[in-house]
């Protein structure tokens, strides 16, 4: 397709797909002259994941470019894009060092993550964004005088576990493994708000059940 078709089937104006070629958010169309290029299915999809990103998930031009090029990067295993990708996103503060809720909070995180025998994600440890959000996440609860402890999160890490099988089943119906990091990136900016929605309506329904209208 030409850039034309490119943007009324993304509806992305033609100014806008131009800007993205020029930040290397999207890979450059085949030449067919020295005016002209085509673009096939891949730049549709990837222009889709590029606008989700930043309309939906407000995230920055320049860390979309960072998240793409680990996404596009066939040097690493599939594995290593994946949470390469993932880490890209952007993230809760860091949690201080010297702070004694923080030191509390990576106690009983490590001892959750020993309980469910985690050892590839307890290896990670600090080096892993998440690892330290999670960490910063339970030590605001724990200052707030909401402490979690490895009792309390290892029921909720369970059933996450049982969710990252569904999302990793649901990843591989995708061919290439750039369509299957595609569709984790996706689900971790636009898929999460519908979790938390779900969790939300549970707690709703529970509710209702226990305590009545």
């Amino acid at each position: 397709m030409r850039l034309a078709d490119l943007s009324e089937q993304s509806q992305v104006s033609i100014a806008t797909i131009k800007y993205y070629l020029r930040e290397g958010l999207l890979m450059p169309g085949q030449l067919v002259n020295t005016t002209q290029a085509e673009y096939d299915d891949s730049h549709l999809r990837r222009l889709r994941l590029v606008r989700a990103m930043i309309q939906v998930g407000r995230i920055p031009v320049a860390t979309v470019r960072e998240v793409l090029s680990q996404v596009d990067d066939e040097s690493l295993s599939r594995t290593i894009r994946l949470g390469a990708a993932l880490w890209a996103l952007p993230r809760a503060p860091e949690p201080e060092p010297d702070d004694p809720a923080v030191a509390a909070a990576t106690q009983e995180v490590n001892r959750m993550l020993t309980r469910l025998g985690w050892t590839d994600v307890a290896e990670l440890g600090p080096l892993s964004p998440v690892y330290r959000e999670l960490i910063t996440s339970v030590a605001s609860l724990n200052r707030l005088g909401y402490p979690l402890d490895a009792d309390d999160l290892t029921p909720y890490a369970e059933q996450m576990e049982r969710t990252a099988v569904h999302d990793l089943d649901r990843m591989e119906r995708h061919h290439t493994p750039v369509e299957q990091v595609e569709a984790a990136v996706v689900s971790a900016v636009l898929f999460e708000p519908v979790l938390l929605s779900l969790r939300r309506l549970a707690q709703e329904q529970e509710a209702t059940r226990r305590f009545g209208l």
